[in-house]
């Protein structure tokens, strides 16, 4: 199953100035935490080690490293089952819990979420914010 794609974002209300790698800046975030908390799935820990370990180290950014390894493309294969569910009540969730910490952490005063850089400190920005989330989703599902 496919949650999100950077291609989705390129039309619509993406800024016209941006290059189209911009919009999977905001799902890279995410995934990236995920993979790097232990929650990645087979096709990173197994298929593409050698793409998580530049992302271990921090030699691509998050985006680069969704480009890269999974095409712009967030699916199911990219997480383990505790990923994957914590995916469904986070990132899917209807009321779009990830989307409002994104913008609460890391918009500002930018005028669209596809503004926000893909670097590492906007990654150390919201990454507080998802663990808090992970660790409410861990007490609930217990």
């Amino acid at each position: 199953m496919k949650y999100d794609d950077a291609s989705w974002h390129a039309g619509g209300q993406f800024p016209a100035d941006l290059a189209p790698e911009a919009g999977a800046t905001h799902i890279a975030m995410f995934v990236a935490w995920c993979v790097l908390h232990g929650l990645a799935g087979e096709l990173h820990t197994d298929d593409l080690a050698d793409d998580l370990a530049l992302l271990q180290a921090r030699e691509l950014t998050p985006g680069q490293w969704l480009l890269r390894a999974c095409d712009g493309k967030f699916t199911d294969e990219d997480l383990n089952d505790d990923g994957n569910a914590f995916t469904a009540a986070y990132f899917e969730a209807e009321d779009m819990p990830y989307v409002s910490d994104y913008q609460d952490a890391l918009s500002g005063e930018r005028d669209s979420i596809y503004r926000v850089p893909d670097t590492w400190a906007s990654y150390d920005t919201l990454a507080p914010f998802i663990a808090a989330r992970y660790a409410a989703w861990q007490q609930q599902a217990g």
